[in-house]
């Protein structure tokens, strides 16, 4: 076999001759090292967008549905009305009419709906709350609406539709309305969809909303309005005609077409000028990626477009990076192999070599003293990240810390309430007791006694808290007789209704009502109630306190009627602090402790003035379950 020649006798034209298909190889590495970094690049950028899309869908999501259904439950409501249910009612008395538009109109004019108005069977507009208004919907024929339909046949009806008076759009959920157990009439709420047109540009991106039948109702770009994502069928054209879902506007086919089924990673699509999107609002360009979310409770579809452009821009800058540095490194190597080509040539041309290597040396010393300067900032900027995540690390314990003391300072207030009355009762018997002793009654004095030792049992219990810090030890619910609980309440306060010179009517028998609850709490709710009636009744001429229970069908109802000065405008009765009582003399918890603590049974307590005058508490307590044969 013959020797390799060495490279140095190489003949000039064949060296020349291989140097293009070394530099086309250079630019072929470059190129896919470079098209690899934008690819990876864009792929990052994809993932990050995805994830960016589903944060805003579950945020717009939630304030959709926050928006569509706070008052969704108020028609369910209306039924619980007696004038409502005397205008449906046959024959219909005088003035029911004007009765039921007066309470819708309060009804509406507090939660602040577009209106809210009552059909009879046959889809009649009875009553409405904008009665007073010149397109007032008193008097409409709405048979041909969905929500009336199913309103009618007993299920609650949930539609998106436009009015045919205002032609103002609005959700609307209607409910029946049973007398008995024959549905008379369907009551119906129109909920504004404002607030959603407001919240589009806190989105960020164009997006849009389309209903159960595809079709766009909600938009941040007008044009997109009342088109369809996709062909109507025959069934739901026809529907939409009959029950005048869109109030006989045209329905469009979108601008684009849309995949009906998203899945997480979007649909990718193109013709950004045909969207229509005005130039200064989130202009997308040609191409640009589609997420989707389903509202549950409404059934309407959510979708948001976003901008492909700046990502795809940073993943050109991103590749270009990566190519740029792949040239740095290959013209390194080319470099050093230059340096070995001198090397071997040193007896050609030694001077050549001496001078490739001085300006060798001299630009490893200023990619020594770049590298360096680099590394100084990249220790400043570590150190900066550390100092701030230190920052962020103590402001997050002060933010735990006091949180905590501010849960601390909730439960000290409850559980100094709660310790007032029972103190209080203990002092009352205990003077009782010494009485007693006095005159030789011993069993009276041993059942003081025996209270005595179940109130400090109960104020055991009070504070056991406090061991577990902000969480209250549960009740322990058993069959409690409530006249049981009303007798012992009525015990403790006894002296107190007496010097007060307040005549109780206590209804409570034995065995008529079983409520499922702790004792020792209803007592305390009791004696809560019993002592501000008494407070309400100091200055009423005629002071007298009821107390009745019943069995109702989902549980037992108590109530607590007093003849005092009535309960005062607004609704704060039951927030923390807030006290009609003089500065002084209460600190405004105690129906608020009441209320959590009959919750906490399951029940609820609510509190109504009285139509004679005084102020009525009703506790609302599950039944006892009943026992297995």
């Amino acid at each position: 076999m013959s020797a390799q020649p060495p490279e140095s006798l190489v003949p000039p034209s064949r060296a020349l001759s291989t140097r293009p298909l070394i530099v086309l190889a250079l630019l072929l590495v470059i190129g896919l090292i470079g098209f690899g970094g934008y690819r990876a690049s864009e792929y990052q950028g994809m993932q990050t967008l995805r994830t960016d899309a589903g944060h805003r869908l579950d945020l717009f999501g939630a304030a959709v549905d926050g928006i569509v259904n706070r008052y969704a439950h108020i028609p369910a409501t209306i039924q619980l009305s007696e004038e409502v249910l005397a205008l449906l009612r046959k024959p219909r008395p005088a003035g029911s009419v004007a009765s039921a538009n007066r309470f819708l109109e309060r009804l509406n004019g507090h939660i602040g709906s577009l209106a809210i108005f009552v059909m009879d069977e046959r889809g009649t507009v009875l009553a409405s709350s904008n009665w007073k208004q010149p397109d007032s919907f008193v008097g409409e024929d709405l048979s041909f609406r969905s929500y009336y339909l199913t309103g009618l046949s007993g299920q609650v009806g949930r539609h998106f539709a436009i009015g045919i008076t205002q032609g103002e759009p609005g959700y609307y959920v209607s409910h029946p309305i049973r007398d008995g157990e024959r549905v008379v009439g369907v009551a119906a709420i129109k909920i504004g969809l404002a607030g959603i047109d407001q919240a589009w540009e806190l989105l960020g991106v164009p997006a849009l909303i389309a209903d159960e039948n595809g079709v766009v109702i909600l938009s941040s770009v007008p044009d997109w309005r009342y088109t369809a994502l996709s062909p109507l069928s025959l069934d739901s054209k026809v529907e939409a005609a009959v029950s005048r879902l869109y109030n006989n506007r045209p329905i469009g086919n979108f601008p684009v077409a849309i995949d009906a089924s998203l899945g997480p990673e979007g649909q990718e699509i193109h013709g950004g000028a045909r969207l229509g999107i005005a130039p200064g609002r989130a202009q997308l360009g040609s191409t640009y990626l589609v997420h989707g979310r389903q509202l549950s409770s409404t059934g309407w579809r959510l979708l948001i477009f976003s901008d492909l452009q700046p990502m795809r821009a940073q993943a050109i800058g991103h590749g270009a990076l990566a190519a740029v540095a792949t040239g740095c490194v290959l013209l390194l190597l080319l470099v050093v192999a230059q340096r070995r080509r001198i090397l071997r040539q040193k007896l050609e041309a030694k001077a050549l070599l001496e001078q490739a290597n001085a300006q060798l040396e001299s630009k490893v010393a200023r990619r020594t003293r770049a590298l360096t300067d680099t590394n100084a900032r990249l220790q400043k900027e570590v150190a900066e990240r550390q100092q701030a995540e230190q920052t962020l690390r103590a402001a997050q314990d002060e933010l735990v810390q006091a949180a905590k003391l501010a849960v601390l300072g909730q439960l000290a207030a409850g559980i100094t309430h709660e310790l007032a009355q029972p103190l209080g009762a203990m002092r009352t018997l205990s003077g009782n007791a010494i009485e007693f002793m006095k005159r030789g009654n011993l069993a009276t004095v041993e059942q003081n006694l025996g209270i005595i030792a179940r109130l400090a049992d109960q104020m055991g219990r009070i504070i056991t808290p406090l061991k577990t810090f902000a969480r209250k030890s549960p009740a322990i619910p058993a069959a409690t007789d409530v006249a049981h609980a009303v007798g012992a309440a009525l015990f403790l306060l006894d002296q107190r209704l007496a010097k007060a010179g307040i005549t109780v009517i206590n209804h409570c028998e034995p065995g008529q009502a079983v409520a499922w609850c702790d004792q020792n709490r209803l007592e305390q709710v009791l004696i809560n109630l019993i002592r501000n009636a008494g407070d309400a009744m100091a200055d009423s001429p005629t002071k007298t306190l009821t107390l009745a229970a019943a069995t109702t069908a989902d549980g037992v109802e108590l109530s607590i009627a007093d003849t005092g000065c009535g309960l005062p405008e607004g609704g704060a009765l039951f927030e923390p602090f807030f006290t009609t009582k003089p500065p002084g003399e209460g600190l405004g918890l105690g129906l608020a402790i009441s209320r959590d603590i009959v919750r906490e049974f399951g029940g609820d307590l609510r509190a109504d003035s009285r139509p004679e005058g005084g102020a009525c508490f009703s506790l609302h307590l599950p039944a006892a379950p009943k026992e297995q044969p």
